[in-house]
């Protein structure tokens, strides 16, 4: 006798883990409307397409239009739903019918957020939406970080892929800015302590400023430059001083930063 659909979704539920791609585990692939082409997951579809010869073909899948999924336990492809209209496997632990979405692992903390529009993962508890920045921060950040407006929704400043919608971990850097955290950990690895948007520090370089007037101290300009003045604007407190110059760096005279630049004097 064959089996139930009730007992063929038990039976099937414990191989979960083998179904799915690189992006999700899951048991089902997504017909892209775009191309008319089908896909493990819209990351698939937008690595692939990528990747194509003719530019004129190249794409990305808006998640929203997905409007047909085909089961990969018995192979029908059928209307987006969270259970396969044939054999009645649950195709998604975790479904949002907005995004037409589907994942095997909630450990994630998958939630869909109306204002961002697209499914995060965290835990709806460890999230709020910031309306100006336009994006789920974590809740530590409530009425503790800089807004910019829509800061996530543009290309990550390092590697310029879009971070709305990335698949890596972002960090809001202290001057508001977004950007991957593997992105800012690379650029500290090669001694790249600011902002690449708007040049502030992107982190307390207090004991850094501490070892340059060690620096400074130990070094003694020669005669011609001893007495020399700058005029330097403050990439941290943006604001303008004029200093004696050194070859090692010029201090800002209001916050003590040596993250500046000499410009023209202000006119009089």
């Amino acid at each position: 006798m064959e089996a139930s659909n009730k007992e063929l979704f038990f039976e099937l539920d414990s191989e979960k883990s083998e179904y799915g791609c690189k992006h999700y585990k899951r048991r089902c692939k997504i017909r892209a409307p775009c191309c008319n082409e089908v896909f493990p997951c819209r990351h698939c579809h937008n690595e692939a397409k990528s990747l194509v010869s003719s530019p004129s073909e190249r794409h990305d899948l808006c998640r929203h239009d997905v409007r047909q999924v085909i089961c990969l336990i018995c192979d029908t492809e059928q209307e987006v739903s969270p259970i396969c209209t044939n054999c009645g496997i649950k195709m998604g632990e975790y479904f949002c019918a907005v995004c037409k979405f589907y994942d095997d692992d909630t450990s994630k903390g998958q939630f869909h957020c109306d204002e961002c529009g697209i499914c995060r993962v965290g835990g709806r508890e460890e999230y709020f939406h910031c309306k100006k920045c336009g994006s789920c921060y974590s809740v530590k950040l409530r009425n503790n970080h800089v807004c910019v407006e829509n800061s996530m929704r543009h290309h990550c400043s390092v590697c310029y892929e879009y971070l709305f919608d990335s698949l890596k971990d972002t960090t809001v850097l202290k001057c508001g800015h977004t950007m991957h955290f593997e992105c800012l950990m690379e650029m500290k690895e090669h001694n790249q302590y600011s902002c690449p948007i708007c040049f502030k520090s992107v982190c307390d370089m207090t004991k850094v400023w501490q070892k340059i007037d060690d620096e400074i101290a130990a070094t003694i300009m020669p005669e011609d430059y001893r007495y020399k003045k700058v005029w330097i604007l403050c990439n941290d407190c943006s604001e303008t001083t004029e200093v004696m110059f050194h070859i090692i760096g010029q201090k800002c005279g209001h916050c003590e930063s040596y993250n500046t630049r000499t410009i023209a004097p202000p006119m009089q």
